[in-house]
């Protein structure tokens, strides 16, 4: 689960469900609806919370149930056919009650089965975690949990202190718990495969890469662990809080965290797609639950936000109290001014002038955004229960740009491009790695096939971070400094902001707050210089293969034998098998990234990595052999110079891929992932 969850492996897995897109409107064709609309105000709970909302510089279309199917039936329809989408629902609440909801598309495709606003479920992935956070203040409002100590106090087993600073439950709600990346065992093939957390966690626990309080990088697994802490200071197995604390008071009848689902919600659940035109795929069973195994229909999402937005209240009942909730939504310090910033748990996206605090949600099949605009009183739900093709872009980013500029627009930026735009821009540019990542683990070399790059553009004197952040036509979107290193897009809402850590690195720091941009200072964790060792080594094993019997053609069809004494035909031998071994590796290698990629390998699949280890091993002999055999190849006389030089590269090459091997850890046997 990305903010939900990323897909773990593929160069921009860690920003693609982020939803960086552009902002600009373009016309939408007006579609018939697919489903029953249902939009007034007739589920309400109480006033609307305390504070007037904050005055936008523009005024936007008027926020109705009409204008709203306007709209949303222009956009959502035409989403579902350019992407190749099912289906998906939307549910808008204001001033404490529903004002729109609606569903689009199908939940079933080849039932034809209309997706149901109140009744049909669908899985907001990493929105889960909104739960959670809720549960802990819950518990610190009991005065049974404190932010600011040690967590290790309500554990029973120990987080170490590997920075010599204990790590908190407030570090853990704003994602600086400072852990590293894991995905082994995050969803399970099957529910047999599903482990208590009071078995999971110790056994998962990951490395901290970061002193905790410091460098926000996203973590399911911290968040699994703040649910662990509200089991045990309230004696309640998790799903049995979130039913009796939330869904029970909030008459969020069609939620649930359990999995399998209870037989009363399965007839409403959606089925889930990678396209809406193939077949739908299973039930996907999430191990780290309370970071992600909700399901709920959107009317029930709504009833969440109206509490939300009303400071812990719906109807007569107080979920928290009002100065808990506000504590809840408050901005946390360590981020940039004029930078979004974590709140405690939920974490800003604010836009065209308002505070907005969200949450979104991945699961491999279903895409979900929960938007809570507080100076206004309004929510935005929105959930797809099908990937959809990858070159649509993404959809709901999309939908909430688009709806912030049509109800909440903001006036024109009027911020002049620095003078310093030429130097800051060069000074920033270079090869980033993200924070939120794999570091010590045999998925380390995730980090620098996900490398990114900051350009500093000479024409204009803007910088744009190759490969990420693209406008709809595919181009790097462009920024401008606005202010002493802030950038903002030179067509956008997006901004990057750079500061240096303690170390005196540099950090960019992006719209999404849960994560930064970390500068890559070392040589041998460049991308080029990875990319350049790798290419070396796997090209000359390469050719060596193909030489083989290419030569031995040629030496017959020329009637040449092969002038080496039965000494270096042994070295030659064994360097030519030595290469098979290392292509071999390579082929093993893919095939594992894409069964992890795909999430097919857990604690069953530690028999193929071990084994696919012991043959990196053997890569390493191989090495030494080239070695040996370039060595002893140069006072031979009776060989070719060319040939002596060619089982120098060889050997450079092997040493090379065997050396990538142990820097990114694939060697490591401690299978924790």
């Amino acid at each position: 689960m990305t903010s939900g969850r990323p897909r773990v492996l593929c160069s921009v897995a860690f920003l693609a469900g982020f939803g960086f897109v552009s902002s600009q409107l373009r016309a939408q064709e007006q579609k018939p609806p697919a489903t029953k609309s249902v939009s007034a105000a007739t589920k309400s709970s109480s006033a609307p919370a305390a504070g007037a909302a904050s005055t936008a510089a523009v005024r936007g279309q008027e926020l109705t149930a009409a204008d709203l199917s306007a709209f949303l039936d222009g956009l959502i329809p035409q989403q579902i056919e350019k992407a190749d989408i099912a289906g998906a629902v939307v549910a808008v609440v204001k001033d404490g009650k529903v004002l729109f909801e609606k569903g689009y598309g199908y939940s079933d495709a080849e039932k034809k089965t209309p997706v149901s606003p109140p009744d049909t479920l669908f899985r907001p992935g990493s929105i889960s975690k909104t739960f959670t956070w809720t549960a802990v203040m819950q518990q610190v409002e009991q005065g049974k949990l404190n932010l600011d100590v040690d967590v290790n106090q309500y554990l029973d087993f120990k987080i170490p202190l590997t920075f010599g600073k204990p790590t908190t439950l407030r570090d853990i709600m704003t994602h600086r718990s400072g852990f590293e990346e894991t995905v082994k065992d995050l969803f399970v093939g099957d529910q047999k495969l599903l482990t208590p957390m009071t078995q999971y966690l110790p056994a998962h626990l990951p490395k901290q890469i970061f002193a905790p309080g410091t460098i926000p990088a996203y973590s399911n697994y911290a968040t699994t662990l703040a649910a662990y802490t509200v089991e045990r200071v309230s004696g309640q197995p998790f799903d049995d809080y979130v039913d009796e604390h939330f869904f029970k008071p909030l008459n969020m009848n069609r939620a649930t965290f359990r999995q399998p689902l209870p037989e009363s919600l399965k007839p409403f659940m959606s089925n889930g797609y990678d396209l809406g035109s193939g077949k739908p795929k299973h039930f996907e069973w999430v191990e780290v639950a309370p970071a992600g195994s909700l399901s709920a229909s959107a009317e029930s999402m709504a009833h969440w936000m109206i509490m939300h937005l009303q400071n812990g209240r719906y109807g007569e009942v107080q979920i928290l109290s009002p100065e808990t909730a506000m504590q809840m939504h408050a901005r946390q310090g360590g981020w940039p001014a004029g930078m979004n910033a974590m709140a405690l748990g939920f974490y800003e996206q604010n836009m065209n002038g308002h505070r907005v605090i969200s949450h979104g949600g991945d699961t491999e099949l279903f895409h979900s955004d929960l938007f809570l605009i507080l100076d206004s009183n309004v929510g935005l739900f929105v959930s797809y229960n099908s990937a959809g093709r990858p070159d649509h872009g993404d959809a709901r980013g999309d939908l909430y740009i688009k709806f912030m500029d049509r109800y909440f627009p903001a006036g024109p930026s009027n911020a002049p491009t620095m003078a310093t735009a030429k130097q800051d821009a060069q000074s920033v540019a270079g090869p980033y790695k993200i924070s939120r990542r794999f570091e010590t683990n045999i998925l380390a070399v995730t980090t620098v096939l996900g490398q990114a790059k900051i350009v500093a553009d000479p024409k204009d004197n803007t910088i744009y971070l190759d490969g990420f952040l693209k406008k709809e036509n595919g181009q790097p979107r462009h920024f401008r400094e606005i202010a002493p290193l802030l950038f903002r897009s030179v067509d956008g809402p997006e901004k990057m902001a750079f500061v240096k850590d303690a170390a005196g690195h540099r950090v960019a720091y992006i719209d999404y707050p849960f994560m930064v941009f970390q500068q890559v200072d070392s040589t041998l964790d460049n991308q080029m210089f990875n990319y350049v060792v790798l290419g070396l080594g796997v090209g000359v094993a390469a050719l060596t293969i193909l030489f083989w019997p290419v030569g031995a053609i040629l030496r017959k069809h020329y009637r040449q034998s092969l002038m080496l004494d039965p000494a270096a035909r042994k070295w030659r031998r064994w360097v030519k098998i030595g290469c098979i071994i290392n292509i071999i590796y390579l082929i093993g290698f893919v095939w594992t990234l894409n069964l992890l990629e795909k999430l097919d390998l857990g604690s069953s699949g530690d028999l193929k990595l071990h084994l696919l280890q012991v043959l990196g091993w053997l890569v390493g002999v191989t090495a030494l052999i080239t070695v040996v055999a370039a060595v002893k190849s140069w006072p031979d006389t009776t060989e070719w110079v060319w040939y002596k030089i060619w089982n120098t590269l060889v050997a450079v090459g092997c040493v090379g891929f065997f050396w990538f091997l142990v820097h990114w850890h694939l060697l490591n046997f401690d299978l924790h992932y």
